[in-house]
């Protein structure tokens, strides 16, 4: 277009960097922006405060709308044909409005969240061929990245949805991680850490390809069979004695690393005012971390694996093995996740919900489990139907495989976007 001078991207998630850099006479938004109420991310405000700051004004343009959402969604559709069938069915029941609605229901939720930190390591190699010597590939480091795992990326995730966050856990004595750790959780977290002289903090280091980003394999640096110091866990069930009075909600992420000892675990099933378990399966502890550890739960979210091992069972269908594992844990809603089958939701009132699999692009599968429980099940705690707990924990995980690692939390904002996209 020869009237366009200059195009750039613009790095932000917001106008506003651009606006205080660029310093324009005019920002020109389209017309659907004009009511800034309906604006979902609110940053609208924020953009028309910057362009005011640097002497510019805010226009908003007045023609006919096409929205690219719409245009997508019914001509250009990127979803299964399940995955249609199932949006159309939905949009006649709710609106994007009443499912951010009920995100906007969590928070002010006081949450606990307690589990194992865990750093994730990524180093970026590329291939150089067998050895001459021994049958191994050898490979060329090229750089390594950090991310806050575990419970550090529940609480983060967590964060974006409820102001109040306090992140109850036991660092090991890798001291150099206290400072990355304090870094990278957000504001609204509020620390309680009881450190572990006895044990390292878990990193786990995976050698990623630096073009593909496939995982070739992966060292991990933990003591899973030392036993909490008897000071620790004492201060620990202290804190839950003198504290569970203040919180809607205990979030548990138990990765099986020592963090919830069988004292604690008792202790926190009979103070919770509401319990959220999310207990995983790893390569170190298949088979002996289960859900059944705990005596019971409020919401319980893990994958389709870690239920049919909970329940001895490889071979009856989901639905049969929801029923038995809600009974046994005494649970009132049972969320199970199921990679590209998508999600099941379940209780006793309403009866099971399957939600289809969003989205097929996958850049990164690690830590899209935490993320829909993080967001997920504090939606159940907030009486939200379970079709729609399934559905913002399919959107959270969509969001979450496009992310590398842990490098950023799925964000209120663009999780509120998607789901409009959705519902358009």
């Amino acid at each position: 277009m020869e009237i366009v001078d200059y195009v750039a991207i613009n790095e932000w998630p917001t106008a506003i960097n651009t606006i205080k850099k660029l310093k324009p006479d005019f920002y020109v938004k389209g017309g659907e922006y004009a009511n800034k109420a309906d604006d979902v991310t609110g940053k609208i405000y924020d953009e028309e405060e910057a362009i005011n700051s640097v002497g510019g004004q805010l226009y908003f343009t007045n023609e006919e709308t096409f929205s690219s959402t719409s245009l997508i969604n019914n001509f250009l559709t990127p979803y299964s044909e399940e995955t249609k069938i199932f949006l159309d069915r939905l949009k006649q029941k709710y609106s994007a409005d009443d499912v951010i609605a009920h995100l906007k229901g969590i928070e002010d939720m006081n949450v606990l969240v307690i589990g194992d930190i865990i750093i994730d390591e990524y180093h970026y190699c590329s291939g150089l061929g067998k050895t001459a010597k021994d049958n191994i590939v050898a490979n060329q480091f090229i750089r390594e990245e950090k991310f806050a795992g575990g419970v550090l990326a529940a609480a983060n995730h967590l964060a974006g949805f409820c102001k109040n966050v306090t992140l109850l856990s036991c660092p090991g004595n890798t001291d150099e991680y206290d400072i990355f750790i304090n870094s990278r959780l957000k504001e609204n977290v509020t620390k309680v850490f009881y450190k572990r002289n006895d044990v390292p903090t878990v990193v786990k280091r995976r050698f990623v390809d630096n073009a593909f980003l496939i995982k070739m394999f992966e060292v991990c640096y933990l003591d899973n069979l030392a036993v909490m110091p008897k000071d620790v866990e004492d201060k620990i069930l202290d804190y839950i004695d003198k504290n569970y009075k203040n919180f809607d909600l205990f979030l548990v992420t138990d990765f099986g690393h020592g963090c919830l000892t069988p004292k604690i675990i008792e202790k926190i099933s009979k103070k919770a005012a509401k319990l959220a378990l999310n207990v995983q399966t790893n390569s170190s502890n298949r088979g002996f971390n289960l859900i059944t550890k705990f005596p019971k739960a409020d919401i319980i979210c893990i994958d389709e694996p870690e239920l049919r091992l909970a329940c001895h069972d490889n071979r009856s269908d989901v639905e049969t093995l929801i029923e038995d594992i809600y009974k046994k844990m005494r649970a009132s809603y049972v969320i199970i996740t199921r990679g590209h089958r998508g999600s099941t939701v379940y209780t006793k009132k309403e009866g099971f919900a399957h939600i289809p699999v969003f989205s097929n692009e996958i850049v990164d599968r690690i830590g899209a489990g935490d993320a829909f429980f993080s967001i997920a099940a504090p939606c159940g705690v907030n009486d939200t139907p379970i079709e729609l707990i399934g559905v913002i924990g399919n959107a959270v995980g969509a969001l979450k495989v496009l992310i590398v690692g842990n490098r950023s939390s799925v964000e209120r904002a663009p999780l509120c976007k998607y789901l409009i996209t959705l519902l358009k």
